[in-house]
């Protein structure tokens, strides 16, 4: 039987015929529910039965809890694209969902199971991720692509160290900086190689002129400051150090972002919105930095990384990858629109409530309805392409 053959040999639920159907659509859903028990919780209107703090709890879920999924889904969505092979489909992916949404329940209910069982379950999920990448791309001999599982093995660290560091330590601070500077160094590695690839791809056929610069020096140099100046935050966030570090590595992203034509893109929201998303990486250091020096809240630059960066970009790729795959036209919807000025919104909101402490009460609020917003309402719209169409596998979607 042929590649393409096989490729369309398959006929199990549409659901699990590749990794971003399932791990988008259950992702999303778990976005934005978490948001809306997490506000209750903060205020103290509802207990939780996690073992972990609150805090604690609700910044597990979102770093190691939905990120995964999504990640999972765009790697498992990306590989065969990168490496020639088969898909991750049906019963094996039926397994890893089952292993992911057990982690959910795990952590949730930690306080009940034990916090070594939500450990070991939890952990398990991002840890099969990682070997089942490895083994596709080590098999098509894809070897540059092998960083990637790197840093999803690094995430499965950070995971580990999280609950350990909570049950020993009674806060899990160094873990969660650890988890979200990889998340960064996967949203600067990731991104720097689909966000110019599709705008030179759009640009040449719909807006002809200045294009993308390509991958070269400059962007293994961006890489390299942004990935000591993350180091030098997880150790020691309150350091000038760090702040000089996190200031440069802020700085030189933002050239980076202004190399990739993004203001030609406007017409396009599909395309515009990946560029959004990766203004909040910079926004992010630089506001760490101004944190270094007590200038501004710890909190305000990790949500520019998390609700910012991290939030926005898996809404722009899921919608972008989910249409792809499914055969529909590369180009935003007026739903689709809304949900990433929701997200923009949410993210925005996060982050001035961090600053501006006096309004905070009101800014959470919309933060936190605008997410739940952008996430379910990515999950209501998307859901008939994830579930009722048949698979078709498109590689301009996720190069």
């Amino acid at each position: 039987m042929t590649t393409a053959a096989a490729r369309q040999s398959y006929d199990g639920p549409t659901l699990f015929a590749n990794g971003f159907r399932p791990f988008f659509l259950l992702g999303s859903i778990y976005a934005g529910l978490a948001i809306l028990v997490w506000l209750p919780a903060f205020y103290g209107e509802i207990t939780l039965t996690s073992a972990f703090a609150p805090r604690d709890w609700h910044v597990h879920e979102m770093l190691y809890g939905y990120l995964p999924a999504v990640i999972t889904g765009f790697l498992f969505t990306a590989i065969p694209n990168w490496t020639g092979r088969l898909p991750i489909r049906g019963a094996p992916l039926m397994v890893l969902v089952t292993v992911w949404i057990s982690g959910r329940l795990a952590v949730t209910f930690s306080a009940e199971t034990g916090w070594l069982s939500a450990m070991l379950i939890d952990t398990g999920f991002l840890l099969l991720v990682a070997l089942a990448a490895a083994r596709e791309i080590i098999a098509g001999r894809n070897w540059r692509n092998l960083a990637v599982v790197l840093l999803v093995l690094l995430l499965f660290t950070g995971n580990l160290g999280f609950h350990l560091e909570a049950h020993f330590g009674g806060a899990a601070d160094i873990s969660i900086r650890a988890g979200i500077a990889v998340v960064v160094m996967l949203i600067t590695l990731i991104g720097g190689r689909i966000i110019p690839s599709f705008t030179r791809n759009w640009l040449v056929r719909e807006n002809p002129g200045r294009l993308p610069a390509p991958f070269g020096r400059f962007d293994i140099i961006v890489l390299a400051i942004g990935a000591l100046a993350l180091v030098a935050w997880i150790v020691r966030p309150d350091r000038p150090f760090s702040g000089v570090a996190l200031a440069l590595a802020g700085l030189m992203h933002l050239l980076r972002l202004g190399r990739w034509a993004g203001e030609r893109t406007a017409r396009e929201r599909l395309l515009l919105i990946l560029h959004v998303a990766y203004f909040f990486v910079p926004l992010g250091f630089l506001l760490n930095a101004a944190a270094a020096f007590a200038l501004v809240p710890a909190s305000a630059g990790i949500h520019a990384w998390m609700a910012g960066a991290a939030g926005t970009m898996t809404l722009a790729v899921m919608s972008r990858a989910t249409l792809g795959h499914s055969g529909q036209q590369l180009t935003a919807s007026y739903p689709t629109q809304a949900i990433y000025a929701a997200i923009v919104v949410a993210a925005l909101a996060r982050v001035c409530a961090a600053v501006e402490p006096a309004h905070s009460e009101l800014l959470l609020h919309v933060a936190a309805f605008a997410w739940a917003a952008a996430f379910i309402g990515f999950a209501v719209a998307f859901a008939p392409l994830l579930v009722g169409h048949d698979p078709r596998m498109r590689r301009n979607a996720i190069a």
